[in-house]
């Protein structure tokens, strides 16, 4: 139990090593234009006004004038530093970090650590901001596993054991709750959460309810309990059950940035609360006298200082009251595993914990939070997406097994699966669940049936590369005459690791295979090891910023395939009833090829409010009508790459309601079993 919490200590270190070393080689070795390129920096950087927001944080406004045309990875909350350069081109790193308060597309509102801060990038000529490494969530993490590892005679130290061990998890022993509205799973799973003294898990597969279970669990909770803390890894699915609770007229209190709430939730936050507050122009008044004072040059210096300090007592006081004001009122604390360490929580304890999409957050994430709780509810699917490990040797290691995953594995008698799905027709349905829930679910009789077009089937395979042929022998191909000329790149494997063109030890591992001419060794660290020669054929390559892949041939052919389905169905009717698209592909690379491509034909305008283009992992809790996944991979060797990974190809082929469409090169992707059984299985429904 200590020994596997100090393993899972030693592989976040290797994490936090690995990344540390990934950023440090960008921020050194790479230039300028290649980080603006990759959507990592804004240069140069024209900077605008700068002003005191309600949380009196000092913020600036920047903006960038060229390369307005990339895609950036900024996003609010996330660490930022600046750089200058000379009449040289030397780099100059200004030495203190920021944080993005608000982005666009070509401005950027970023809060500074002090008013020396904002004067050295004001007198900046050459001004850049780039992205900088987030050592505040490793640094919370390791604090969270130090405490739980000592932790001794506490209520955190039974439930580690608890979670840890097979001893049994206890139970209240009240009459069972009844909930006639939800169905005999959900009502079951709700029940269990009610009952729970320690630990329950909810394993909600896709479209099952699990978010109205959850709501319903945590609304009977609050007959029981003052106030809850409700978590999840991301602020995408907090404040989604977040609104959930608001609609059922809970008091919900959001804490975080408010740049990362959905708009539906930034009335519900506790900075746009503490603005509304009755005391807060008091407050206000009181804080633009103290910055008054401090530029003040008039009269007695120690007298000016002594009245700083009774407004700052003053201040202070107000700050608390309001404070203590807004939580009193509220009746669930929603926030993300990391926000549960925000200041405002200090010292505080709640009765019961609630983390949705748990199998998602590693699983120190979650003791940040449940140091806080005397009880804990996880909910999630972790048949789905796993956390993000970009270290080889720290996924090899299993830094990716969840807290979740534990507990289903130690505790059986703690989870409470959902067995009825209301997202899918019953064809799109059936194969993961034979793949993946052993067979157990059923599709409501409302949606069994459910779809666009008579004579249609719910799911489709499109060829891509041409005539389906068997591929060449390894051992011969070069003799044979359809063989075609491989180009080859030499790129280091930690890069392609942390870059996301291998989703990890995982990947590395499916291409390494008999017969290949790709050589790494998976063992070596960020830059051991000699690079490698990677085989790519016509279809599939490297995208032009070297991270990812990409497939020109069947990005065409997937928008000619949504082209011609929706002339099918009419355009009208998308229009009028609002039919929503969603096309996927486990590659970044491919994505934005295919929102280009998008923009770039007038025939789809009229359309692109209704269609979405992302990543698996951008599609995660979300549904469309209509679904298209362009699989990217088509080679001779047969690799998939992370498509191995197939709790994300699980998420891929679960998200449509009425018709999915899989872009495919089949001789590749069925070298593979998982996908022979996937084509085969759509084989047989057009048969």
């Amino acid at each position: 139990m200590i020994q596997d919490l100090t393993r899972q200590k030693d592989l976040l270190l290797q994490e936090y090593e690995f990344e540390k070393e990934q950023f440090q080689r960008q921020t050194q070795n790479m230039g300028i234009q290649k980080k603006v390129r990759r959507g990592m920096c804004w240069f140069p950087l024209s900077v605008g006004r700068s002003y005191y927001n309600s949380l009196d944080q000092l913020v600036v406004e920047v903006g960038r004038s060229t390369d307005t045309d990339v895609e950036h990875q900024f996003e609010p909350g996330k660490p930022v530093c600046f750089f200058r350069e000379d009449a040289s081109g030397m780099l100059t790193y200004i030495k203190f970090t920021a944080q993005v308060s608000f982005v666009e597309e070509n401005r950027m509102v970023v809060s500074l650590p002090s008013p020396q801060a904002l004067a050295q990038i004001t007198e900046a000529d050459r001004l850049g901001i780039q992205l900088y490494l987030d050592e505040y969530t490793y640094r919370l993490m390791f604090q969270a596993l130090d405490a739980v590892i000592s932790a001794k005679g506490n209520r955190l130290a039974q439930l580690r054991d608890i979670c840890h061990t097979t001893a049994p998890a206890s139970e209240f022993s009240f009459a069972p709750v009844r909930f006639p509205w939800l169905n005999p799973s959900q009502e079951k799973a709700a029940d269990m959460v009610l009952r729970a003294k320690d630990v329950a898990v909810v394993h909600g597969p896709p479209g099952t309810g699990k978010t109205t279970t959850l709501v319903e669990a945590i609304y009977e909770t609050l007959h029981r309990e003052v106030q809850v803390l409700v978590c999840a890894q991301s602020n995408m699915a907090i404040d989604w059950i977040s609104e959930k609770l608001s609609e059922r007229g809970v008091n919900v209190l959001r804490i975080g940035n408010p740049t990362r709430v959905t708009d539906r939730m930034l009335q519900d936050t506790y900075e746009r609360r503490f603005e509304n507050h009755p005391l807060y122009d008091q407050l206000w008044g009181i804080r633009r006298n103290i910055r008054q004072l401090y530029d003040s040059r008039e009269g007695n210096r120690e007298n000016r200082h002594q009245k700083i300090a009774r407004l700052k007592e003053k201040a202070t006081e107000l700050e608390y009251t309001i404070s203590e004001s807004i939580f009193a009122d509220a009746r669930v604390i929603a926030c993300t595993l990391t926000g549960s360490a925000h200041h405002l929580l200090t010292g505080r304890r709640f009765g019961t914990l609630f983390i949705d999409e748990a199998a998602q957050a590693l699983e120190a994430s979650c003791w940040i939070a449940i140091q806080k709780a005397d009880r804990v509810i996880l909910a999630g699917d972790h048949r789905q997406l796993p956390p993000t490990v970009k270290s080889p040797a720290a996924l090899s290691g299993g830094l990716d097994k969840t807290l979740m995953q534990t507990i289903c594995e130690n505790k059986p008698r703690c989870v409470s699966m959902l067995t009825v799905q209301y997202r899918m027709a019953d064809d799109i349905m059936q194969f993961p669940n034979q793949e993946f829930y052993d067979g157990l679910l059923q599709s409501d009789p409302g949606v069994k049936y459910r779809g666009i077009l008579d004579w249609d089937t719910a799911v489709e395979w499109v060829e891509a590369g041409g005539e389906e042929r068997p591929s060449p022998n390894p051992s011969t191909r070069e003799g044979s005459s359809d063989f075609q000329q491989m180009n080859t790149q030499n790129i280091s494997l930690p890069s392609l690791v942390a870059n996301g063109v291998f989703g990890g030890l995982t990947e590395c591992q499916s291409v390494l295979h008999e017969g290949s001419n790709l050589h790494c060794d998976a063992r070596t660290g960020p830059g051991e090891g000699p690079p490698f020669r990677f085989p790519f054929e016509e279809g599939e390559t490297l995208a032009p910023d070297g991270l990812s892949r990409i497939n020109p041939a069947e990005a065409k052919l997937a928008l000619q395939t949504l082209h011609d389905y929706i002339e099918r169905i009419g355009k009208d009717r998308i229009l009028y009833e609002r039919l929503d698209i969603g096309i996927i592909s486990p590659y970044k690379g491919q994505v934005h090829l295919l929102r280009k491509m998008l923009r770039k034909d007038s025939y789809w305008k009229p359309l692109r409010h209704l269609i979405s283009i992302n990543t698996v992992d951008g599609f995660q809790g979300q549904e469309r009508d209509i679904i298209l996944i362009s699989m990217v991979r088509q080679n001779e060797q047969g690799q998939v790459g992370f498509l191995a990974d197939l709790r994300r190809m699980n998420v891929a082929i679960t998200r449509a309601r009425m018709k999915l469409i899989i872009i495919g090169h089949s001789p590749t992707l069925c070298r593979h079993p998982f996908y022979r059984r996937l084509k085969q299985y759509i084989d047989n429904l057009w048969e």
